[in-house]
């Protein structure tokens, strides 16, 4: 019984907790906010006689509402600056799907007059087109006016607008095509490529890993790298990738000895009293126990090691001003080890990681060009991360 008023307690502050705070949206001018409130409880189910307050609040927030937006429709079209079509036109779409979310509510009851509430709606679809159409003649025109600048920011920044202008008004005149002007005019093409100023001679394939640019997949809706020249295409940037030292160390072959002991069982033994006779149990039986000794392996352990440092710059050049954009350090390094084993002694006194070493030999060191290589993968991630992070435009 307790737990029943309790429930039936929460239940009645909860639905007072929200009459309040949808009232209160009303008074603050937040009349969406209380239709939206209202609605939720409404949808749930309209006939409740308790829900009537949600019903006499969605009548006023929905009058208040719909007078305020025609107010400032009306304020906008007198000041008549064309910068206001698109609100106009967003407050004709607003009071339209406002209408739309209540219409299928209707009929709402108020229990307490025995009426239903009054909604007047209205039919918006002329002054949605019209207002659709005066701000898509805006947009356009100021579309237009771009095309004839020098600058790829303004075609990158009229696209966004043409892009909405294909949205609220699909196939508006050439807009498709304007789209397709403003995407090839304001894209930047980045010509990549490789300078070798060390004396080390850099393999052929690992100039095209490098240089392939497919594979980085940094390809942008606003850029575009190339590694080979396309006669018909003016390039905006350079991008050089300059290789300044490579320093490759000797072989080394790193030796390290030690000795490993341990006791291991080996065999067993006759249990002797300290007669020195053997011990035997209940049934007569002689007791054996392990025979321990201990095992001593001489270890040796071979490291061959080889390693390559790559030190180098990314460039950024502005192919119309000849001006260096920005320019960064490349540093890479990749080092070749492997280890190996033999022994002296007794194996069994060796633990598992060095058992398993036992089964290596030595193995022919990279050559210089496989070093180098091996390195430009790693020389690649770096690249990539430097371009990711950095953009040839702000």
């Amino acid at each position: 019984m307790k737990k029943t008023i309790l429930l039936l307690l929460c239940a009645l502050i909860y639905a007072c907790s929200s009459v309040k705070s949808t009232q209160e949206a009303i008074n603050k001018g937040n009349y969406d906010e209380a239709i939206n409130l209202s609605l939720k409880k409404l949808v749930s189910n309209k006939t409740k006689e308790k829900n009537e307050p949600y019903v006499i609040m969605l009548q006023d927030a929905f009058n208040k509402a719909t007078s305020r937006d025609l107010s400032e429709i009306d304020f906008l079209k007198k000041d008549d600056n064309p910068e206001n079509l698109e609100k106009i036109f967003n407050l004709y779409v607003a009071l339209n799907n406002r209408q739309e979310r209540i219409r299928p509510l209707l009929p709402l009851r108020i229990f307490s007059s025995g009426k239903n509430a009054a909604f007047n709606f209205k039919n918006y679809d002329d002054l949605i087109i019209n207002s659709k159409n005066d701000f898509s003649d805006y947009l356009y025109a100021e579309a237009k006016n771009i095309f004839g600048s020098k600058n790829k920011q303004d075609y990158r920044r009229v696209y966004k607008d043409l892009e909405y202008l294909d949205r609220i008004n699909p196939n508006y005149k050439d807009v498709r095509q304007l789209l397709d002007e403003a995407h090839a005019i304001g894209t930047d093409f980045v010509f990549v490529s490789m300078k070798n100023k060390t004396d080390k001679v850099i393999p052929k394939r690992l100039e095209e890993d490098l240089l392939n640019f497919e594979a980085y997949q940094l390809n942008d809706f606003w850029t575009v790298y190339h590694n080979k020249k396309d006669r018909r295409v003016n390039y905006d940037f350079t991008l050089e990738l300059i290789f300044r030292d490579i320093k490759i160390s000797p072989e080394h072959i790193y030796e390290k000895e030690f000795v490993k002991e341990k006791q291991i069982k080996d065999g067993y033994k006759y249990l002797l009293d300290s007669n020195g006779n053997q011990v035997k149990d209940s049934l007569g039986n002689k007791i054996k126990v392990d025979k321990f000794i201990k095992a001593t392996c001489h270890f040796y352990q071979f490291t061959q090691s080889k390693s390559v440092q790559v030190t180098g710059q990314v460039r950024f050049v502005n192919n119309y001003t000849k001006q260096l954009v920005e320019s960064f350090p490349l540093q890479s390094e990749f080092v070749f080890e492997h280890v190996y084993a033999n022994y002296k002694g007794d194996k069994r006194a060796l633990e598992k990681q060095y058992i398993d070493l036992l089964g290596y030999r030595s193995v022919p060191f990279p050559s210089n060009e496989q070093m180098i290589y091996d390195v430009g993968k790693d020389v690649k991630e770096k690249l990539k991360a430097i371009i990711t992070r950095n953009k040839f435009r702000n």
